[in-house]
């Protein structure tokens, strides 16, 4: 992830602003809020600017995804990039163990945790495979990106080490 991130923010430095290479960052599947985080550490942000832009720019595609994917996967389904679409499905539904358990507070836990392969994005598609109602999805969602970011922010900015 880390070189990923250093090549987008080197290839939109100096083109773009710091506050809208983090914004963008933080759409883009995978690198999402953290990699938007760890960006602003090379740019050297603050955090509070940072934390609220990662946030909005995390949370900005999710409506979508849980309103359209399940009709861009049928789409897609009927093209070449069907095995695709089956494949993230099922890496997505191995993922929702917690969320089939514990329900909205599984999928906020699956998200507000920041471990290689959750976040706000395979939320919201695991949300959508299992037909969880907008309502029920999208607060857990928000609050699980809210709680990942502060929980990210303070391991990005050493906050943690300066308590201790």
């Amino acid at each position: 992830m880390n070189s990923a991130v250093e090549a987008i923010v080197g290839f939109f430095s100096g083109k773009l602003s710091k506050e809208v290479i983090v914004f963008i960052i933080s759409m883009i599947p995978i690198l999402e809020l953290r990699g938007s985080l760890l960006a602003a550490g090379f740019l050297k942000m603050d955090f509070f600017s940072t934390y609220i832009l990662a946030v909005i720019g995390n949370m900005l595609p999710i409506p979508f995804i849980l309103f359209f994917i399940d009709k861009i996967f049928v789409w897609m389904k009927k093209t070449r990039f069907k095995n695709a679409v089956v494949r993230m499905e099922n890496r997505a539904l191995s993922k929702s163990g917690q969320i089939r358990k514990y329900g909205k507070f599984g999928l906020f836990l699956f998200v507000a945790i920041p471990l290689p392969g959750t976040g706000a994005w395979t939320g919201a598609l695991v949300a959508t495979l299992l037909r969880m109602k907008f309502k029920d999805s999208i607060f857990p969602i928000f609050f699980g990106v809210m709680t990942a970011g502060l929980v990210m922010s303070l391991i990005s900015f050493g906050i943690i080490k300066q308590i201790i």
